[in-house]
């Protein structure tokens, strides 16, 4: 009977030890704070950040840049700040833009993770986020491939003013250049937006009709790149396109033979990791200080496998 009595006391103390640390994780409020984006990779991101917090239990804050401008999302941290929420995860609109605020955030105590993009002149947590110049190089030797000396490649850029599109820009310029000289790089310059991808690219097509490649810094501009194809008649496969993300669309687009290779990211992985290490911050868990969610180089030959691997099939349209 004592040796019972013991036992129930145990287990009433583990029970009670067990709701507290259930309350002292539910206490914690953890603010992600995205760049406004809404196209296919960043559903993804933003879902994989959601579906981390829920499990952890934490109270969430999700708030957007509207229309990816910086002075809302400088408005955004500043609030977050006056609010003193216990992290903040946030894909910048600005690399060195939101740096001020970010700086305010973590002398006031607050841990700041950078997700997807990084963040230049301040001193954060953590960064989050593929290897954008590895995965690139990887875009990039794989266009190698495909071209010679005197070929011309149509490249179009992300936001030059974000790390993530000078990453990616540079990568891809490493590994394409790295294995093949005297190729033409034709630029066509976006900030992440699809229309621009687009009516750039079908500028650089009437200049460069004999293109090989047209490689994209994501999937949006490889979604502009095929839509700029069809509106000069040119049919699928008559210029390769490379995309990069592995989003549903730009899978799909390989599915339908209008995509030929795609540096693909892990991006539910990207947005729960995040979450993930400003939750292991706000409890005072050590973290590392960059940490990469891994890439994919997905072709034809792969993509079923990938799709499925990744969990991004069940938003493709093209089974």
């Amino acid at each position: 009977m004592k040796f019972a009595s013991i036992t129930r006391r145990a287990a009433l103390a583990l029970a009670a030890t067990s709701l507290f640390a259930s309350a002292a994780q539910a206490e914690l409020t953890i603010a992600y704070v995205t760049n406004g984006n809404t196209n296919e990779g960043w559903t993804l991101i933003n879902g994989g950040a959601k579906a981390a917090a829920e499990k952890a239990g934490v109270k969430f804050i999700q708030l957007a840049a509207e229309k990816g401008e910086l002075s809302k999302q400088l408005a955004i941290v500043e609030d977050m700040i006056t609010r003193k929420v216990n992290a903040i995860a946030i894909a910048p609109v600005d690399s060195a833009g939101i740096a001020p605020a970010v700086n305010k955030a973590m002398a006031a105590g607050i841990p700041v993770v950078a997700v997807d993009t990084g963040v230049s002149g301040a001193d954060i947590t953590s960064y989050v986020a593929t290897d954008n110049i590895k995965a690139a190089r990887v875009q990039g030797e794989w266009a190698a491939t495909q071209v010679k000396s005197g070929d011309t490649v149509i490249y179009v850029t992300g936001d030059q003013g974000q790390s993530t599109g000078r990453e990616r820009k540079q990568g891809f310029l490493d590994g394409l250049n790295g294995k093949v000289k005297g190729v033409k790089v034709v630029e066509v310059p976006t900030a992440w937006d699809q229309t621009q991808a687009q009516n750039g690219v079908e500028a650089a097509l009437r200049a460069n009709p004999k293109a090989k490649i047209i490689a994209n810094a994501w999937d949006g501009g490889a979604l502009g790149a095929k839509a700029a194809m069809m509106s000069q008649g040119f049919k699928k496969g008559s210029i390769q396109i490379a995309g990069f993300d592995g989003s549903p669309g730009g899978l799909d687009m390989m599915k339908q033979g209008w995509q030929q290779a795609n540096a693909a990211q892990m991006l539910a992985k990207i947005g729960a990791v995040g979450v993930e290490t400003a939750i292991k911050a706000a409890k005072g868990e050590k973290v590392e200080k960059r940490i990469d969610t891994g890439s994919f180089l997905v072709l034809p030959t792969n993509v079923d496998q990938f799709a499925k691997d990744s969990g991004v099939g069940q938003f493709m349209k093209a089974k």
